[in-house]
């Protein structure tokens, strides 16, 4: 007798309690195979193809470990689209280990036709559009964050929106001459980055330590010749201290911004290369020690898929455009679903 799709879903369950991934992973298939919408399944497939937490952090998936958990999760929303941890996970792995960052926004713009007072998805679009240079876009966003429409946010969530918000008025403020557009090879941008490709990026820890702390202690040392002599004066130095070096911080980020632009127009333009699938840095960049600096804080997964994105050498056009959604939550929804792609990934 055939068993249904919920007795070997059972059975999954039971080989995934025994330690045997692989074999839960073979029976979930068999289970959706059977039973399309088995949305449990599904899950199932998406989070076994993940690699277990490590100590408690999450391990980053290989290349071929990200495309099979979103074809599975892409099966998810479209059989129980409210299933909130498929979104949230499907937007972790199309932005943080396929680099696909165009595909990112249209998967949230779809989460918002399922919650369209959820500010979580306009936070990460927002923090999306930043990185591509896309202003304009990040202030209709911002507006339609802050609208009273919206579902009160959580600590976490206030926090976020306010770090977004921040982001936005940092790198427009900095671009605000001349917004760098990898594509164009004739950008001028590109002709600084070639100047200063060996040169690496500051870490903000460093210029806290190298810049911002020898200013803070020769204020500080001044106030306390001044101050000092008592309870009262040494608790106002430890203040004035304190104040110097948040309101140092704050005034000095937009330099060390401004010294590192050549590194984030890098980061840009790997970006763009992996949302396209097409190539715009010049040979004599990539491989750089910017561009290695900038590598090192990409996932496995996008590594390697840049590889093979450069071992194919299709270059990007100078006219080329990202595809932006269309922002609006009351058209009709369409999944990005293909189910040959999905099936083919998880054979």
């Amino acid at each position: 007798m055939a068993k249904s799709a919920e007795m070997i879903w059972l059975d999954a369950l039971d080989s995934r309690e025994n330690g045997d991934i692989e074999s839960a992973i073979e029976q979930a298939k068999d289970a959706v195979h059977i039973d399309e919408t088995h949305t449990d399944a599904w899950m199932a497939i998406a989070t076994w193809s993940l690699p277990p937490p490590t100590r408690g952090k999450q391990t980053q998936p290989s290349l071929e470990e990200s495309a099979k958990a979103m074809a599975a999760l892409r099966k998810v929303i479209l059989y129980d689209p409210k299933n909130t941890e498929a979104w949230k996970i499907g937007g972790w792995l199309l932005i943080d280990n396929l680099g696909m960052l165009e595909d990112a926004l249209q998967w949230w713009e779809e989460y918002r036709d399922e919650f369209p007072t959820d500010v979580t998805p306009i936070i990460e679009q927002i923090s999306i559009l930043v990185r591509l240079g896309l202003y304009e876009e990040c202030r209709g966003r911002l507006l339609e964050l802050y609208s009273e429409e919206m579902d009160a946010p959580s600590n976490q969530q206030t926090m976020r929106m306010d770090g977004v918000r921040k982001m936005v008025e940092r790198a427009a403020k900095m671009e605000k001459d001349e917004i760098f557009t990898p594509q164009d090879s004739e950008h001028p941008r590109w002709e600084v980055i070639e100047k200063m490709k060996t040169v690496k990026p500051l870490s903000s820890t460093f210029w806290l330590v190298a810049f911002i702390a020898p200013l803070v202690f020769i204020f500080g040392s001044i106030c306390m010749t001044f101050l000092g002599g008592s309870i009262f004066g040494f608790i106002l130095v430890f203040l004035l201290i304190l104040g110097a070096f948040g309101v140092l911080t704050r005034a000095s980020m937009g330099l060390l911004q401004k010294r590192n632009r050549h590194a984030l127009d890098m980061d840009r333009a790997i970006d763009y290369e992996t949302s396209s699938g097409k190539i715009c840095i010049p040979e004599s960049i990539r491989g750089s020690v910017v561009y290695n600096s900038m590598m090192k804080n990409r996932t496995p997964a996008v590594t390697y898929r840049l590889s093979l994105l450069v071992e194919s050498d299709d270059k990007m056009s100078s006219k080329y455009k990202l595809k932006m959604p269309v922002w609006s939550i009351n058209d009709e929804k369409t999944c990005i679903i293909d189910d040959n792609t999905e099936l083919e990934a998880l054979s």
